[in-house]
């Protein structure tokens, strides 16, 4: 058993010791040979992998692996994948994903499947329980804490060192600071995540371009003021309506707008809100988003758009086909959206019968805080190894095949274009392009065929949400998104907040604190926005976050932070 460089690597993670994983992938690495570093999974996991040694557990590994290789098995392999089936590409066992990676790779996977509806219950069940299969896909960063604890799921920071590509990503796209907002307490983190070279604006609003340009309205408003002066001069123009309806509000009032629009206000809201808290560098601690001055001044602009009848009150309410419905029938001429529903209102307008209405992506401006994107956007889904799989003998095969699939061009081209000459071709200067027979995300509208409902490619199990470098991203990006993609990339990204990992103990006790506390601010929130609650209360509401255990709750937070920078 030779040496690896391994040897050179601590897993654990602080601002001491992060550059030790770019290090690595520096210096290359070998994974013929067996390692006798990384430490112990926390909370009594049964896999020692400060000594982990892989003898008996290489069936079908390469004797030779590294940046540019494919894998391929060297005898069959078949690994256990705990799958998300997706009602919109039911699995389906001739996929051409399944027969070429058996061709190609020699593996096959013996799936246990739960529907999308069920996939957070599921999953916590079968982890849980101890039966998780050996790959646990579609696991977005902060899913996995609840599970580290138990031991069930393996530290991916442990085992990334056997994984070149993967290793590669990080040091080419300096990933360090990225992966440090994953860390737990004992200095790991637990979920392989999936990499962007960049982060890629998803959700702005979309407004009716025949009425903007009617009224020779700018379709790049440059702040929120000049957006809401837009609105304005619409309602003015068609009396009897309100000039914006809104969606996605299931779970907390106007949640997807509320987070893109919250960096250009310096805060966090909405689906962003995240643990509630917003680092205060004048005061170098952390303090509590809900309280905060920005906070108050982003939900100002919305009680102001609901006030002067420019943003439809149900809004905070209705479901989104509600929402959609007002929109395509020419009750509002502006609402949230992505490069994906977009398509879906054209095809809603056409089904109403209006085919003269055309509508566009703008860019989200800037606000008081300046021209903002919210930080964290370039880790996206990824996926949980069971600890249960150490134990396999086929283990080290796996970790090099989902370091090709997951990690590796190759391997993220194939999961999400498919077969060269069979679903796509590609030209000289890297150009791809769907045959015209087969369609996805409107790319061949006219197609019969869809490449993934057909083919089981560009699905989120196999593929990291998209998540790769800049290129392989965006290649499915119809023109139109492009072009919004680039219009948000002039956007200072936020700087990320200072991780705070939690023991066990503590994350138990914060977890009601952050319920109550979170639970109040929604409720306020829309209470402020729709003038229920006078903006003239706000200093009484932050009182009552201060009787609801805010204090105990930024003690507890602030401690872990001071904790861990000082490692």
């Amino acid at each position: 058993m030779s040496s690896t460089p391994s040897s050179r690597f601590n897993p654990h993670f602080s601002r001491r010791n992060l550059m030790g994983i770019a290090a690595l992938a520096v210096g290359g690495l070998g994974l013929a040979s067996c390692s006798t570093s990384g430490m112990a999974g926390s909370g009594g996991a049964s896999v020692d992998t400060e000594n982990f040694d892989f003898t008996g557990k290489d069936t079908g590994a390469m004797a030779e692996y590294a940046v540019g290789d494919t894998f391929k098995a060297s005898e069959p392999v078949k690994f256990g994948l705990f799958y998300r089936d997706h009602p919109n590409y039911p699995l389906k066992q001739d996929w051409l994903f399944l027969s070429t990676t058996k061709q190609n790779n020699n593996v096959e996977f013996d799936i246990t499947t739960a529907p999308l509806s069920e996939w957070a219950q599921r999953r916590s069940l079968v982890i849980g329980a101890g039966d998780a299969p050996d790959i646990i896909s579609v696991t977005y960063p902060g899913d996995e804490v609840p599970f580290v604890a138990g031991g069930a799921i393996l530290p991916a920071s442990d085992f990334a060192q056997f994984m070149p590509h993967y290793l590669d990503k990080v040091a080419k796209w300096k990933m360090e600071p990225d992966l440090q907002t994953l860390v737990q307490e004992n200095g790991k983190y637990y979920v392989f995540p999936g990499f962007r070279e960049k982060a890629r604006a998803e959700y702005s609003f979309a407004v009716r371009k025949d009425v903007w340009e009617k009224l020779g309205l700018s379709l790049e408003p440059k702040t929120f003021d000049e957006f809401a002066e837009q609105l304005k001069k619409v309602k003015d123009a068609n009396p009897g309506i309100v000039p914006m309806t809104d969606r996605w509000s299931a779970n907390g009032p106007l949640e997807s707008t509320l987070s893109m629009c919250a960096p250009n206000f310096g805060t966090s809201a909405g689906w962003g809100f995240g643990q509630g808290v917003t680092w205060d560098d004048a005061q170098k601690k952390l303090v509590y988003t809900g309280a905060t001055n920005e906070y108050k001044s982003l939900i100002t602009y919305f009680a102001g758009l609901i006030k002067d009848g420019l943003l439809d009150p149900e809004s905070l309410t209705q479901d989104d086909d509600q929402a959609i419905q007002k929109f395509c029938s020419g009750k509002a001429f502006a609402i949230s959206t992505n490069d994906q529903e977009i398509l879906r209102y054209r095809t809603t307008f056409t089904e109403l019968g209006n085919t003269t209405a055309e509508i566009v992506q703008i860019r989200v401006p800037a606000g008081p805080a300046g021209d903002r994107m919210a930080s964290g956007g370039r880790l996206v889904s990824g996926f949980m190894i069971s600890a249960n799989a150490a134990k396999k003998p086929y283990f080290k095969a796996m970790l090099q095949y989902l370091d090709w699939l997951y990690y590796s061009d190759a391997g993220l081209e194939f999961a999400k274009w498919g077969v060269e000459g069979t679903t796509y071709t590609k030209a000289a200067d890297g150009t791809r392009t769907l045959e015209a027979d087969i369609n996805t995300q409107g790319l061949n509208p006219a197609g019969t065929k869809d490449l993934q409902v057909d083919y089981g490619f560009c699905n989120g199990v196999w593929m990291l949400v998209h998540g790769s470098s800049v290129d392989l991203d965006r290649s499915m990006l119809r023109p139109e998104v492009k072009d919004f993609v680039a219009s948000m990339d002039t956007k200072t990204v936020s700087e990320p907040l200072p991780p705070f990992p939690l023991n066990e103990l503590d994350r138990e006790q914060v977890s009601l604190y952050q319920s109550s506390l979170k639970d109040h601010v929604y409720q306020s929130t829309a209470a402020f926005i729709l003038g229920q609650r006078p903006l003239t209360e706000w200093d009484a509401y932050v009182k009552e976050l201060e009787g609801m255990n805010l204090s105990a709750y930024l003690d507890v937070v602030n401690a872990a932070q001071q904790k861990f920078a000082a490692q």
